[in-house]
């Protein structure tokens, strides 16, 4: 059974850091594209970051560039993100996920390609 299972979240007042964990588990993903979304309540689920197998390429929602870092570590089949200059308007659910299908090229920020959905870590950013 695969899964993706997020770590990491808190509460943290702005302008503190977090690390996000996603440790995946019943597969090997190093072949596969990963990324994270996040959903604050009220809202949509949004694109926040995405790294590809090929060569680590990343891809970064506007609203984060230069604050959170995506990164991964194959040999431990696990994602990060590390989060700087926290915000308020950060606060959300962060889900780790991976591509359906292995070898997707590049990073994307679309949320179809991804068949793969951890349960979610809550982040919340106080003012």
């Amino acid at each position: 059974q695969v899964q993706l299972v997020e770590s990491g979240g808190g509460l943290v007042q702005a302008g503190d850091s977090l690390r996000l964990s996603c440790t995946a588990s019943g597969r090997t993903f190093s072949r596969y594209t990963m990324g994270w979304f996040r959903q604050a309540p009220g809202k949509e689920r949004e694109f926040v970051a995405s790294i590809t197998w090929l060569d680590g390429s990343t891809l970064s929602a506007d609203s984060v560039k230069g604050r959170l870092t995506i990164s991964r570590d194959d040999a431990k089949n696990a994602l990060y993100l590390q989060m700087n200059s926290l915000k308020p308007e950060d606060t959300a659910v962060y889900y780790c996920a991976a591509t359906t299908s292995q070898y997707y090229y590049g990073p994307t920020n679309y949320g179809g390609p991804y068949g793969y959905w951890g349960q979610g870590t809550q982040v919340t950013v106080s003012s």
